[in-house]
């Protein structure tokens, strides 16, 4: 248990939470909705701060970034609790859990850096859970990570407050941020918050004011956020907001936690959203959850032909040099090099 940042106290023993656009009002003894920060006698606690759920050994393609090192290692990690509560949660064990979760593990920033070291991963990745409700924990590991020469990686759903995540951004080097949809009524009937433009806020923040590498995630459930008009509207503002090089992942639905009663997205679905972004000008558009699917692999705007070949998170050719396409010349934008590897991934 460690005293949160970014809180107020308020009359009557209450504390304001500023950390997400939620400004959960906590009585005292109550928690928030993340349920992971606590008022304990005026004070706001994180109670989650270095209890770790999940390590695991994972390829950067699985996060999806599929345009930062390629090939490299993400030492990734995760804790409990999630400001989000999706009802199609693939992580709801962890995101919806608590600190009394029977599987956490003690950690400390500096024993979780020199394993990702140990281990040759050139990154961290906080993911699994919401990483920004970590923010304490993550904000020391991330300082410390940048001093010892490894990349930062979030995982998230992007909603958090500014002035928390101008704190934070410094130190982060790539980031996926999952677009629930482009309705604020999905965001309020599935995910419980009030709307989506928190995270499109982050976004833009990130990449326009940081230089953070971003890519964005949209998982596309069928009757929730699949109509043409809603995906055209999304691909359309990622052009306008943050440019057409910016990659997106539509990431194909199985059912999980509370949408058990849905099917599947059907593949035309899918390819039929990176038809709309491509027409919309996105430069390169991705298919998750298909693995096989000519939709894992990057093509060179100009002259079409697969400049990064990939199976699932495998990269199979890679044809990009000094940042170019080796075919026509044309610019690929990468951050860092291909290093030649690929991670089958590994748990423990």
């Amino acid at each position: 248990m460690r005293e949160a940042m970014y809180w107020e106290p308020l009359e009557g023993g209450r504390v304001r939470c500023r950390l997400c656009p939620l400004n959960c009002i906590i009585d005292d003894g109550q928690r928030g909705s993340c349920k992971i920060r606590k008022n304990i006698g005026g004070k706001l606690y994180t109670l989650n701060y270095g209890k770790v759920s999940s390590v695991a050994l994972d390829p950067v393609e699985k996060k999806p970034l599929f345009h930062f090192w390629p090939g490299s290692c993400a030492f990734s990690i995760g804790t409990v609790g999630c400001n989000m509560h999706c009802k199609h949660c693939q992580n709801w064990e962890i995101s919806q859990g608590e600190e009394r979760f029977p599987y956490l593990e003690d950690a400390t920033p500096e024993g979780l850096v020199a394993m990702a070291k140990h281990y040759g991963c050139e990154n961290i990745a906080y993911t699994y859970n919401e990483p920004t409700i970590w923010y304490e924990f993550v904000l020391e590991t991330a300082r410390l990570a940048k001093r010892e020469g490894l990349n930062n990686i979030l995982v998230t759903n992007g909603y958090i407050n500014e002035e928390p995540f101008r704190e934070l951004a410094p130190y982060i080097d790539a980031m996926n941020i999952d677009i629930k949809a482009f309705d604020d009524r999905f965001y309020m009937r599935i995910a419980s918050v009030l709307g989506g433009e928190p995270s499109r806020r982050t976004a833009v923040i990130a990449k326009k004011e940081f230089g953070i590498h971003v890519e964005l995630t949209y998982l596309i459930i069928p009757t929730l956020n699949d109509e043409e008009g809603e995906i055209r509207a999304f691909a359309r503002w990622v052009v306008e907001n943050l440019g057409d090089d910016t990659p997106v992942h539509f990431s194909r639905f199985y059912p999980h936690y509370k949408l058990l009663h849905l099917s599947p997205t059907p593949l035309e679905t899918l390819e039929k959203a990176y038809k709309i972004a491509k027409e919309e000008g996105l430069k390169f558009v991705y298919l998750g959850n298909v693995p096989g699917h000519d939709g894992e692999n990057t093509y060179c705007p100009r002259c079409g032909r697969i400049v990064i070949g990939r199976w699932g998170f495998a990269i199979t050719e890679y044809h990009v040099k000094d940042g170019k396409c080796q075919y026509c010349g044309e610019p690929i934008p990468i951050v860092g090099r291909y290093l030649g590897k690929s991670y089958r991934g590994m748990w423990w």
